[in-house]
């Protein structure tokens, strides 16, 4: 069933408190399927190829600690994941589940993530266990362990400021190559291949470089346009370090900046100050986004403004909490979140400013290093 001893502490702990959500929800044990709560809880490093493709799971439970995968992942699942007993179904989930069941015949309610699991693999599990008589209750457990994730101790946030600083290095080399004619898939390849020159572990999301009229856009995909000079030109993207990522935007604009834009960017860098200063534990995300927001309405913008003023990361990019305007939770001391108001014109362009920030009891940390802003 796997052996608690052999956990690092690091997962002990998680596991430990893991357990206490279980007994507070009458589980008996969680079946885990989300890749980041599977690293999260035992060092699996292992990413899921495609929605169908599972690279495996963890049963875990009071005196349970199981990792099943298949034969790609043997090596990693003994050597990544100590203290887990590793269920490898070399044939086939189905034909190697008797490998499992009498480990697990004492349990009585298992959890399952259902923002995790597919319905195929939830209907393959249900005829797995009839057929294998089993009396399992299989239940829904959404968000347990993103509970869990959503305090970040401080070697998360240690990973979290290499992956930051790794990302500003790379940006402050793009921004120091741009040239007119240079067109946004190229620019978007070579930060790709930045980041992995200066050893991050990969990209933490597929870059935007987003020029002229598609900077209006908020989440535009590379392109074939080349960039010009006096237009807004948004950076967004983030590099993973020892798993954990890292979320950046800047906007610039070669040559001189006109009018419109310097007016512009002032305003969202006037917001973005203001969140990034007033954010802290204790008050609401609804608050929190209105720290921005209620900078960029005053000016009459507030239509403008598209999205939500941030959102969590850790080893997802997008993870809780969300600073949105709507749903509002309650900000705790160790979450790690994004600041990024925006403005957005179509045909024109938009402006895209994004820092992150540790939330404090009084005044959060700012993470970042970067400050290559414009001043006008």
């Amino acid at each position: 069933m796997g052996s608690r001893t052999l956990l690092p502490v690091l997962y002990r702990n998680r596991l430990a408190r893991l357990q206490k959500l279980l007994k507070a929800h009458n589980l008996s044990a969680l079946l885990v399927t989300t890749p980041e709560n599977r690293r999260y809880l035992s060092g699996f490093r292992a990413v899921d190829p495609q929605l169908s493709e599972s690279s495996g799971f963890l049963i875990v439970g009071d005196q349970t600690t199981i990792l099943g995968t298949d034969p790609r992942y043997e090596i990693e699942a003994h050597e990544e994941a100590r203290g887990f007993f590793p269920f490898i179904y070399d044939r086939g989930l189905e034909g190697s589940w008797d490998k499992i069941a009498e480990k697990i015949n004492g349990l009585k309610r298992l959890g399952f993530e259902p923002g995790g699991l597919t319905c195929q693999f939830h209907g393959r599990l249900k005829k797995i266990l009839k057929k294998s008589g089993s009396r399992l209750e299989l239940v829904p457990a959404a968000d347990l362990v993103e509970s869990l994730r959503v305090r970040k101790d401080p070697g998360e946030i240690r990973s979290i400021r290499k992956a930051l600083a790794i990302t500003e290095e790379v940006f402050r080399e793009i921004n120091r190559s741009l040239k007119p004619g240079q067109t946004e898939r190229a620019i978007g390849w070579k930060i790709k291949t930045l980041i992995h020159q200066k050893g991050g572990d990969g990209i933490a999301f597929e870059p935007i470089v987003a020029s002229g009229p598609n900077a209006g856009r908020p989440h535009a995909e590379l392109t074939d346009r080349p960039i010009e000079k006096g237009e807004s030109i948004i950076f967004d993207f983030g590099a993973r370090w020892n798993g954990y990522c890292s979320d950046l935007s800047r906007t610039v604009c070669l040559g001189k900046p006109p009018d419109r834009f310097r007016e512009l960017y002032g305003l969202v860098r006037g917001a973005q100050l203001a969140a990034q200063t007033g954010i802290r534990a204790g008050m609401t995300s609804q608050e929190a986004d209105q720290l921005a927001r209620g900078v960029i309405e005053k000016a009459c913008y507030g239509r403008l403004f598209k999205h939500s003023l941030g959102h969590g990361v850790g080893l997802a990019t997008h993870e809780a909490p969300s600073l949105s305007p709507v749903r509002p939770v309650s900000l705790e001391t160790g979450m790690v979140v994004t600041i990024e108001p925006g403005l957005y014109i179509p045909d024109w362009g938009g402006i895209r400013l994004e820092n992150m920030v540790a939330i404090g009891k009084g005044r959060s940390e700012l993470l970042n290093t970067d400050q290559s802003f414009y001043e006008f």
